[in-house]
């Protein structure tokens, strides 16, 4: 990726979603289209999107049984995207399903912890350690399952990378100094996250929250 910028997309408005796009296109590496998206539009609205050719990051973190996972990975047929996640949660089998159901040359990425959650969030569902400790055995068993890399936040990346050295880490949690931090718990400014082994950067309020999203963009590319 040339451009390690991805802006995240979070809208169920196809053409508001689509006007930003076109804002901030040459100024990002993709544009990232999550659940509210793709809810409301479906792969329709995923190809609309992808219109001028810009990468897509589907963000729909399936979490189901293989055989689930698989068939709704196969059901995307041609829908344009450059990245998919699932979450590493669902385990080996789930992971590996979902690999082989993907489209060929994408790169399948599997959700460790979420950047809203702590180590007391953590707890509650009964997991014990720190993000860093469920970070990791978790993208043991992404690596293992043959996944392209993960999903996690800045704090746990450099670990992962020194363990990973060829891994895909995508890196959301994603707040320039001075930013509001928002529902997001473990956060990090762009460059830090780079210079700690980020592979890309996924940043959504910053950039289309701003009276100018292209120039927030740049902003943010010029930091790194």
């Amino acid at each position: 990726m040339t451009n390690p910028v991805f802006c995240a997309v979070d809208t169920a408005d196809k053409d508001h979603a689509r006007a930003l796009a076109a804002r901030v296109a040459g100024r990002v590496g993709g544009i990232k289209l999550g659940l509210e998206f793709f809810m409301a539009n479906g792969r329709e609205g995923i190809a609309a999107v992808a219109e001028g050719g810009v990468p897509v990051f589907l963000d729909l973190k399936f979490h189901d049984i293989p055989n689930t996972v698989a068939g709704a990975v196969r059901a995307l047929g041609a829908c344009p995207y450059d990245i998919l996640t699932v979450h590493a949660g669902g385990g080996s089998d789930m992971m590996r399903a979902a690999r082989d159901a993907a489209r060929p040359g994408a790169k399948v990425v599997g959700v460790t912890v979420l950047t809203s959650m702590d180590e007391d969030d953590l707890a509650a569902t009964g997991v014990i350690g720190t993000p860093a400790d469920q970070v990791r055995r978790l993208a043991a068993l992404a690596r293992g399952a043959g996944l392209d890399g993960i999903v996690c936040s800045a704090h746990e990346v450099a670990a992962m990378r020194a363990v990973w050295p060829e891994g895909f880490f995508v890196v959301p949690g994603i707040r320039p100094a001075g930013s509001a931090v928002g529902d997001q718990k473990r956060v990090m400014t762009p460059r830090e996250a780079m210079s700690a082994g980020a592979s890309i950067l996924v940043v959504g309020r910053p950039i289309t929250g701003a009276e100018d999203p292209g120039a927030a963009a740049d902003a943010i590319s010029q930091s790194l």
